[in-house]
């Protein structure tokens, strides 16, 4: 109920503020613009709150001003989890969402953060525009989601506030902050560390208070929640590769009638936008925490992290979904 009070106070705050000039003008437009909210949980600066900005400034010129998209960001309409429940009932009507929260919806998306299964943003982008892609899309339809893209939410890496982390016996008996994604919880369990779920917006508070040791996340998130302010050691795992599902309602799907193709052509253009920024801003982040002389960059033993979550994949291949997850990891490495 909160949720979707929160969203009718800030679809009423939005829709007055744009009209507002036109009443003072004494102007009554011949047909109102239709107007949708998407809602996303990153902070201002991040590629994820450029690209839903630029999204909506596709839409409403590509439509001519028939449709307004308002951007809630940084969990304003509460977490991707409650986003995504409110996409389904239609009371929201696009999200930039995680795919741990998404995968609770479609297991099968979880797959895509086998370990070590992507070695960057290309690869994962080039496996999602065939095959896999087009499956993941006919499993998201079939649950009431229209997915309108694939974006970059990068290659993730372990950051902790206790020691240096080279290689995966240091990461033993630590407390580890993961979303509620079923597969970074298993890699960081098969690294012997225990794990918890924070929500994002609640965790730089819990790793300044202690709760967790460490967490794991993309430069950018990493930067731009400063969470490298509470976590001094950053090592550059990058155990796996996240995407950031971009969702529309169907509900929102059948109010755009003629203009959805070109909202459709507005979030094509903003993914890629949104991938070529997420990229830039993590070479970017890098050489910015490495000057950095409150922050030590760790490289790590790669080959020994792969070994240590190799039963990672082996378990996962079991499950009722295993030949997807084959599927994935064939087009991965093909």
């Amino acid at each position: 109920m909160t949720l979707e009070i929160n969203r009718r106070m800030f679809l009423a705050s939005a829709t007055a503020a744009f009209a507002a000039p036109a009443l003072v003008a004494g102007i009554r437009p011949a047909r109102a613009a239709t107007t949708l909210t998407l809602g996303h949980g990153a902070a201002p600066g991040n590629p994820r709150t450029l690209a839903a900005s630029k999204f909506a400034e596709l839409v409403a010129e590509k439509t001519d001003g028939r449709v307004r998209i308002n951007v809630a960001g940084a969990e304003t309409l509460g977490s991707d989890s409650a986003m995504l429940t409110s996409l389904r009932t239609g009371a929201l009507d696009f999200t930039a969402n995680s795919q741990g929260a998404t995968s609770a919806v479609v297991p099968e998306l979880a797959a895509l953060g086998l370990p070590f299964l992507f070695k960057d943003t290309d690869a994962a982008s080039r496996v999602l525009s065939g095959s896999v892609g087009e499956d993941l899309n006919k499993r998201f339809e079939a649950v009431g989601i229209v997915p309108l893209g694939w974006w970059d939410n990068g290659i993730r890496h372990l950051t902790n506030s206790k020691r240096k982390v080279v290689t995966p016996s240091d990461v033993k008996g630590m407390k580890i902050r993961t979303p509620a994604d079923p597969m970074t919880i298993d890699i960081f369990q098969s690294l012997g560390a225990s794990t918890e779920q924070i929500a994002f917006g609640e965790l730089y508070i819990a790793l300044q208070q202690g709760v967790v040791d460490g967490q794991e996340n993309p430069l950018a998130n990493i930067e731009s929640s400063k969470l490298f302010e509470v976590n001094r050691f950053i090592s550059l795992t990058a155990h796996k590769w996240e995407s950031t599902p971009f969702l529309m309602s169907k509900i929102a799907q059948a109010r755009l009638g003629a203009d959805l193709e070109a909202v459709k052509a507005a979030a094509e253009e903003a993914g890629g936008l949104q991938r070529e920024l997420s990229v830039q801003k993590s070479a970017q982040v890098l050489e910015a925490f490495k000057k950095n002389s409150n922050i030590e960059v760790v490289d790590v033993d790669r080959e020994a992290f792969v070994k240590a979550t190799a039963s990672v994949a082996d378990n996962w291949k079991k499950k009722p979904f295993g030949d997807f997850v084959k599927q994935i990891e064939a087009a991965a490495r093909g």
